[in-house]
């Protein structure tokens, strides 16, 4: 997870804004489920896990006939990456897989979130399969299993094939929502003996923005918002088709769901009217693409300030988007405050950002623990699940190697015990909340920033590939073990 423009700019591409908006909306009033609890802490059997991605892990870019993703282009273009790296080498996860599962198990983890690099099974996107592409996978499921680790599989986590960016112009065009598709079928069907979970999607908003919108992330382009809106329409739709090809050729029992980095909106003040804007803030926010998924539907408000730049889209696609899913997963971190603004169409107002709003060394990564009390109780009010994961959360670090050769990241402990205090808050309360995977297990290569930030529970030297433990991982070990934040 990395990020370099503000949550406002986010809501601007997206169509939206407070002033644009028309009446407020009626949000749904069903509770969410109570999940199980325990007597101080969080549920019995809350799932406790880590994270990573295929290109930001793997490395092995070359190796064993994995075809190139437009990040392996993308990272070549000069000034693109803050430190001129790329993830040819990243931490050698492709290699390392037994090592790093057995980082895994020593933090107590039942539970490992990855992504599958679609260019290692598919070189060309849609050709044939690729035996040790699939192999790999194969292998790490089973080591994974053979530790008491649950696999949790993300089937997309932005490394497309170059060759359907070149061919079809990614997604932009649906054809790639049908080989996705394919795609997620064929997963399904050969891990999903062993894998019970699968996210579709990572941040569909995200690299929907980001790549086509303003051009800072793969594969670089700054399109006109009618074709943003339209390949986040498209994301939306490769989202359902692969929920109906995981039902389709997935074992009986496959869960699946999206795991999507919401547009985070709270109350600045706890009273019913500013709750209530923030609500109205986070389906109106989200609705391009999380709220659509979730409803089959976009909303009013939505449709009518994208105007002429609407996503294009027929009722047939708009049911398969909404295939009905088996949980939610939410990547948060940074909080935009909402307060109701009566004087506005929308009912509410985003606030400004001060300049003094404390944050961790990424800029971006504003410090707001209840974030994550307010985000999944409002999303299980509005969207009625009763099961929700969070499939991201944590810090970057101004990790430093002291001579003795030990990492205190303190700053990283107090950031984990804010944010999981507050999670811990709403399990209390019946927030539907079933599990948390923290971002990340190992330092990693971090997008745009290159090798600079550093998100892992494990320090990892990037010239010999050493992997350390940082004071988190003792931190983190103790809230699994003790299944309470007060650790």
């Amino acid at each position: 997870m990395s990020d370099k423009v503000s949550r406002r700019q986010f809501a601007k591409i997206a169509g939206l804004s407070a002033a644009g908006m028309t009446g407020p909306l009626e949000a749904a009033e069903a509770r969410p489920a109570a999940a199980p609890r325990s007597a101080d802490g969080f549920p019995a059997g809350f799932v406790w896990g880590t994270a990573t991605s295929s290109y930001q892990v793997e490395g092995a870019v070359e190796e064993d006939g994995r075809g190139a993703s437009i990040w392996d282009k993308f990272v070549r273009i000069p000034g693109k990456i803050e430190d001129g790296t790329n993830g040819d080498r990243a931490v050698e996860h492709y290699h390392r897989y037994k090592q790093d599962i057995a980082l895994i198990k020593e933090l107590g983890c039942k539970a490992y979130r990855f992504s599958v690099a679609w260019p290692r099974v598919f070189p060309d996107g849609d050709s044939k399969p690729n035996p040790k592409g699939l192999d790999f996978y194969n292998r790490l499921v089973d080591e994974l299993l053979k530790n008491g680790i649950e696999p949790w599989l993300t089937l997309y986590h932005w490394d497309l094939p170059q060759a359907l960016q070149d061919r079809l112009g990614g997604w932009r065009s649906t054809e790639t929502c049908k080989i996705f598709g394919d795609y997620a079928a064929y997963v399904a069907e050969h891990l999903t003996d062993r894998v019970k979970s699968v996210f579709t999607l990572n941040e569909s908003g995200r690299f929907v923005y980001f790549g086509y919108g303003i051009g800072i992330d793969a594969p670089g382009l700054t399109l006109p918002q009618a074709d943003v809106n339209q390949i986040r329409h498209n994301s939306a739709l490769a989202h359902g088709l692969a929920v109906q090809a995981v039902r389709a050729h997935g074992r009986r029992g496959t869960r699946v769901g999206p795991a999507e980095n919401i547009d985070a909106c709270i109350p600045a003040i706890d009273t019913p009217e500013n709750v209530r804007a923030a609500e109205i803030a986070l389906r109106e926010l989200n609705a391009g693409y999380l709220n659509v998924i979730m409803t089959g539907a976009y909303t009013d408000a939505f449709l009518k300030y994208a105007g002429a730049a609407a996503p294009k889209y027929t009722d047939a696609e708009l049911k398969i988007i909404g295939s009905p899913i088996d949980f939610l997963g939410l990547n948060i971190y940074a909080p935009q405050h909402y307060i109701v603004a009566s004087d506005q169409g929308a009912g509410f107002m985003p606030l400004p950002i001060p300049k003094a709003f404390p944050h961790m060394n990424s800029d971006w990564l504003r410090v707001g623990p209840e974030t994550i009390y307010w985000v999944p109780k409002l999303a299980a009010k509005i969207w009625k699940t009763n099961a929700i994961y969070i499939s991201e959360n944590g810090t970057s670090g101004d990790d430093q190697v002291t001579q003795d050769g030990k990492i205190y990241d303190t700053d990283r402990i107090m950031y984990l015990r804010n944010y999981l205090a507050q999670l811990q808050r709403a399990t209390a309360e019946g927030v539907p909340v079933r599990g948390y995977f923290l971002w990340s297990l190992l330092d990693n290569f971090e997008w745009v920033f290159g090798l600079n930030k550093r998100f892992g529970l494990y320090h990892v030297n990037f010239d010999t590939q050493v992997r350390t433990p940082k004071l988190s991982a003792s931190f983190y070990r103790n809230v699994i073990a003790k299944n309470a934040a007060g650790a």
